[in-house]
């Protein structure tokens, strides 16, 4: 089967296309996000953390369920940042042939790099036990169901011998990619990043939200690039996108709130801060719907946004951070038109 022409740009099988030859650039796109995130550079160091410090260790100065918020969310994110950079580098880098798309997995893997390296520094400057939180994929069975899921959603690309030479293949590649960028970086993430962030909104544990803060920046982008790339492979082999297919990525999808809602319940049994685990399932489902409608399908849940206040979060465009603790150094924010 021929999927191009000698010279001509395609994510998949450009047959004679030269991958390091960048220029004239077809997907624009992928360079506009790769500039968006040399834009958006950070590191956890800049974070100041004393005051989380002295709060996490301060007898009385987080109640049980705070604490057990936090640890949660840390034993999740921290392995889960390393699973997509993992994938980004081991498997998806390798099968696209477009040099603009592999210039931004490489600022992308690099942000994943920035992620894992946050939940190292926020370890040490909390003094968690590293065995308790980078164990708890395994010891928390919300937290392992989600990781497994994944696992489970993306095993083609993790197949040494798999390759995006047939339609059929194509799919596959399709299907694991909105395992990867929609389910697992925009959808799994984000109940978390209304937890974290919740706690600057009750001026504790600042350092650690602000940190999540950037996270949830740098995610903003990931999600739209990836969904970008699911649209354009799509439109470059239309053969795949069958009404069987479209009813499976959606199948996919509603089984990822499903599990994000258990997580949830599992975060919050008896609710922090006016946080319950149904206001964080109406948020996710609204979500849900975004990120459906961002890859062409159909919504599923008509959920409303409970949580306005995040929109503000990831749109910011002032130099100031949202929650007023210093000025950052950002160049422009990272705001998306979803």
């Amino acid at each position: 089967m021929t999927f191009s022409r000698i010279g001509e740009k395609r994510l998949l099988n450009a047959g004679d296309t030269d991958p390091n030859k960048i220029l004239p650039i077809k997907y624009q796109w992928a360079r506009d996000y790769y500039k968006k995130g040399v834009a958006n550079n950070w590191t956890p160091e800049e974070v100041p953390m004393q005051g989380d410090i002295e709060l996490w260790k301060r007898p009385g100065g987080l109640s049980d369920d705070e604490r057990r918020l936090i640890m949660w969310n840390m034993g999740f994110f921290s392995t889960a940042e390393s699973l997509t950079a993992n994938n980004i580098v081991l498997c998806v880098y390798k099968h696209l042939t477009n040099p603009e798309c592999r210039q931004y997995l490489l600022r992308q893997a690099y942000e994943e790099a920035i992620h894992t390296d946050t939940f190292i520094y926020c370890c040490d400057s909390l003094g968690l036990d590293p065995d308790e939180v980078y164990t708890m994929y395994n010891t928390i069975p919300s937290i392992h169901d989600k990781d497994a899921f994944v696992v489970e959603i993306t095993k083609s690309l993790m197949d040494p011998g798999f390759k995006p030479d047939t339609l059929e293949n194509i799919q596959r590649f399709v299907h694991d990619l909105v395992g990867y960028y929609v389910i697992m970086e925009g959808i799994f993430f984000y109940a978390g990043f209304v937890m974290m962030l919740s706690f600057a909104r009750q001026n504790k544990m600042v350092g650690v939200s602000e940190q999540f803060q950037y996270i949830l920046r740098d995610e903003s982008v990931h999600l739209a690039f990836g969904s970008d790339m699911v649209n354009t492979l799509v439109d470059e082999n239309p053969q795949i996108w069958t009404p069987e297919f479209k009813e499976q990525l959606v199948a996919n999808i509603r089984r990822a709130v499903e599990l994000e809602v258990l997580y949830a319940k599992d975060c919050l049994p008896r609710g922090v801060f006016g946080l319950r685990w149904d206001s964080i399932q109406q948020y996710v489902e609204y979500i849900a719907d975004r990120r459906l409608e961002r890859i062409r399908l159909p919504k599923q849940y008509g959920a409303t946004n409970p949580f306005p206040w995040m929109s503000e979060v990831i749109d910011l465009k002032k130099e100031k951070n949202f929650f007023e603790t210093r000025v950052t150094e950002y160049q422009t924010g990272g705001a998306l038109v979803w």
